[in-house]
């Protein structure tokens, strides 16, 4: 059978059998060598747009983050698609946050075939474990045949690679009929996840291919051979807490005052932050709610939003607000002063995770290896729901032996609500510091709508200045290794599961990243697409709202030990750029708005909700007397 047909049919299998395990995305980002892989996953998308989009981005490592804010907003396992050589290594920053944060990634890499290895021939290297062990799975993919034992192998090396990445794709199983593929069940995807909490990873699978590159798209069953009816499944492996444990871990708060630090990966959804709540509630435990817990969205006494305010330097507290023991759901929170006071080794850590610690701290005393909402629901069925008083307003339960620690949660409340007063004085400020506009932002941005905050100080003033209670929004960040790089990428990615989408970022992320704003013609081409095929689906013309607080500089700087009034502070840390952002706007037809008050910046804002496309909001605000401007807000 000719090279082209085999590997028309071969990769046909291939991409069917990922679309069966839960893949509905791919991020093409064009090349030479990878032309069999493109083209066949854009003839799946093309013959049936409802199992697989396709999208194009010509920059590899923004193409990498693109993907990894469609996997983050989804929490499905989304594919990428490379060429040979250096195009493979720009995948790797995105790889490296994926592992970190989770977040499942399909990694495909076209390469020369085994005879052109190592002699010299273009665009050829070592591709073998590229990414090393920052993937869950490797694997090298042979020359594509047709055989019914080739194809069936395609079909298994998908599965394998949508098993290893996790995510939403394996959580219920996936079925089949006789007369079409597999639909993978449904989860929460969109407006309906409140936080970018994922349990997957990045895999790679390498594919070696040779010329003719050019497949036979036209070739009979090219996506339906040795599709097995009837479907594969998956079973779950899900880590619970049995009653013998639960009652274990709850015997360790007798007698010591009990605080939650509820990190990123706390809640992906509305359902899990009501359950953690209720746990909350039963056993009077303050949460200490990052911003992408998913807990901020509630106005829950017991969500405590201002802990970086009420804390002091290195994580100090009034003495009624020590804890005895803390339960840490999630990463460490965004806050240094809090991961401060839980590293001070005065309280038992119990870190409640599936896979691990996370704890560089090195502090774990007890390690309760499980979900969060598996914790949380094995500790509620030990109280008796009749214990709970009913005029109590926050269903916490009372009684003599909860007495000490309901009047710890009530110092944190009141602690909390101190600091709410003074955080709340922002909104007096008209211009100059960043916390009023982002606190306009929080205020404006509709419901259901996703707040994308880039890295250094945008998810610190979100931290201080997102207060709870307010409207219901999906915050997501890239947290896992606390970088700029793809920041702008990623939340383009995230935008195509959202109506709308915010992204919060600094001067020097968006300059990092603005290749992106190239993405406004795809998103434009995609637009006309669907306006021709008379589809109206959600996520057919995502707005994004970019909000630049452009300080011209690494402001955060002045925050840090670095700080200093010798030259070399501002030529090695503030690093003024000095770019005309409006400019680049133009360049890459973006709208534009310059804002540096807050009611010039209302209107702009509420002018460009809903825009189609990628829109710019600049607000320029000081570089220099930043801690200055935050001081009555932290102390």
């Amino acid at each position: 059978m000719p090279t082209s047909t085999a590997g028309a049919l071969f990769l046909g299998a291939f991409f069917d059998e990922l679309t069966r395990w839960g893949v509905r995305e791919v991020v093409v980002s064009p090349g030479s060598r990878s032309t069999p892989l493109a083209m066949v996953a854009y003839e799946l998308a093309r013959r049936h747009p409802e199992r697989l989009r396709l999208f194009v981005d010509v920059d590899e490592r923004g193409a990498a983050f693109f993907a990894l804010g469609l996997a983050k907003a989804s929490g499905r396992p989304a594919a990428l698609v490379c060429t040979s050589g250096t195009a493979v290594a720009n995948y790797y920053p995105a790889v490296l946050e994926a592992e970190s944060s989770r977040v499942p990634l399909v990694v495909l890499t076209g390469d020369r075939p085994p005879r052109l290895q190592g002699l010299g021939a273009p665009q050829t290297c070592d591709q073998l474990k590229a990414y090393g062990d920052h993937v869950r799975a490797f694997r090298q993919m042979p020359l594509p045949t047709s055989d019914d034992a080739a194809l069936a192998f395609a079909r298994q090396a998908a599965r394998e690679a949508c098993i290893a990445a996790g995510g939403e794709s394996d959580a219920a199983g996936v079925l089949a009929t006789a007369n079409g593929p597999g639909v993978a069940a449904q989860p929460v995807v969109g407006p309906a996840r409140i936080a970018g909490a994922c349990e997957g990873g990045p895999v790679h699978l390498n594919f070696p291919l040779d010329e003719p590159l050019k497949p036979d798209l036209a070739v009979e069953g090219l996506f339906e051979a040795v599709r097995r009816d009837g479907g594969p499944r998956v079973m779950g492996s899900a880590l619970l807490l049995d009653p013998q444990e639960a009652a274990r871990v709850a015997a360790l708060f007798e007698g010591r005052r009990v605080l939650a630090f509820a990190g990123e990966g706390s809640c992906a959804t509305e359902l899990e932050a009501a359950r953690v709540l209720a746990w909350a509630a039963s056993y009077d435990v303050p949460l200490l709610a990052d911003p992408l817990s998913g807990l901020r969205r509630f106005g829950s006494s017991l969500v405590i939003d201002n802990y970086d305010s009420v804390l002091g330097a290195g994580g100090s507290a009034a003495e009624e607000l020590v804890p005895q023991a803390i339960v840490r759901f999630g990463r460490y929170p965004v806050s240094k002063k809090a991961t401060q006071m839980a590293a001070s080794g005065h309280a038992l850590q119990i870190v409640v995770d599936p896979f691990e610690t996370r704890d560089f701290n090195a502090a774990t005393d007890v390690f309760v290896r499980c979900k969060p909402i598996e914790f949380v629901d094995a500790l509620c069925r030990l109280r008796d729901v009749r214990s709970i008083a009913p005029e109590s307003d926050s269903g916490r339960a009372r009684g003599e032996a909860g007495l000490e620690q309901q009047a710890f949660a009530d110092a944190w409340i009141a602690a909390n609500d101190a600091a709410w007063a003074r955080i709340a004085a922002v909104d007096d400020v008209a211009e100059g510091f960043e916390g009023a506009f982002v606190r306009r932002v929080v205020e404006l941005a509709p419901e259901g709508s996703c707040l994308f905050a880039a890295n250094s100080m945008s998810v610190r003033a979100l931290d201080t200045f997102y207060l709870k209670g307010g409207r219901p929004l999906a915050v997501l960040c890239n947290r896992g290794l606390n970088g700029i790089d793809g920041t702008v990428s990623t939340a383009l990615g995230a935008a195509q599961h959202f109506e709308q989408t915010t992204l919060l970022t600094g001067d020097l992320t968006l300059l990092h990243d603005l290749n992106a704003l190239a993405l406004q013609r795809e998103l434009r081409v995609r637009r006309e697409a669907a306006a021709a095929r008379g589809d109206g689906a959600p996520g057919a013309a995502p707005s994004i709202v970019i909000v630049l607080l452009n300080n011209n500089g690494g402001g955060i700087f002045d925050m840090l030990p670095q700080q200093s009034d010798d030259p070399y502070f501002e030529r090695l840390f503030l690093t003024p750029q000095d770019v005309d952002f409006g400019a680049a706007a133009r360049a890459f037809g973006v709208p534009y708005r310059i804002a540096n008050t807050v009611p010039t910046f209302d209107e702009a804002y509420r002018e460009l909700l809903g825009t189609p496309g990628i829109s710019l909001i600049e607000v320029r605000v000081p570089l220099s007397g930043l801690k200055g401007r935050y001081a009555p807000y932290w102390s």
